[in-house]
């Protein structure tokens, strides 16, 4: 059976934190590549989206770096290993925005659309109503609905946040996996 591509989005905004790898512990942060564990089956779904010609672009608070927890130099590390490692997986990550910013200071920390704004400016053929934010957090959804996108909340790890949202999945596959059936009539 045929799928009928005009119906998938185009973009694909990735949380990182409990979507592509696993969180730190509360009130912890992914601060080292060491620290980083990719989520089972988080590059195969990468590369599954890839597939599907969507564009995959990851936009990740990370305010670790405000708080002094690590330097924007440690987040550009833990960026190129997990690009370098999902690329050798055979996927492809378009681009990578992140906020260092602490709570309140910016106009990009999730749930502001500041990171999608940008990606949109940076990035050819980025059209909000054609893309989806898949997250495992309320401002993740939350910035999907300001920038007019749709939603796919994964419920991975602790209590699921009360949010209006497309669908909801336990991981990155199976949201890939929901993508890849085909279009009913």
């Amino acid at each position: 059976m045929s799928r009928d591509r005009a119906m998938l989005p185009t973009t694909a905004f990735l949380d990182r934190d409990g979507t592509i790898n696993r969180s730190a512990p509360p009130g912890d942060y992914i601060k080292s590549w060491s620290e980083f564990e990719f989520l089972p089956r988080a590059p195969e779904a990468i590369a599954r989206l890839n597939s599907l010609g969507i564009s995959v672009v990851v936009v990740t608070n990370q305010r670790g770096v405000a708080l002094g927890r690590m330097t924007e130099d440690d987040i550009q590390h833990i960026h190129s290993r997990m690009t370098e490692e999902l690329r050798a997986e055979g996927s492809e990550l378009s681009a990578i925005y992140y906020c260092p910013h602490d709570v309140g200071a910016c106009t990009c920390r999730k749930p502001q659309a500041g990171l999608f704004e940008r990606a949109r400016r940076e990035l050819p053929g980025i059209d909000f109503a054609r893309s989806i934010v898949i997250g495992d957090s309320a401002t993740d959804m939350e910035a999907a609905r300001r920038i007019g996108s749709a939603r796919i909340l994964i419920v991975n790890q602790g209590p699921v946040p009360d949010v209006n949202v497309d669908h909801r999945v336990s991981s990155l596959w199976d949201a890939a996996c929901l993508l890849d059936e085909p279009v009913r009539s």
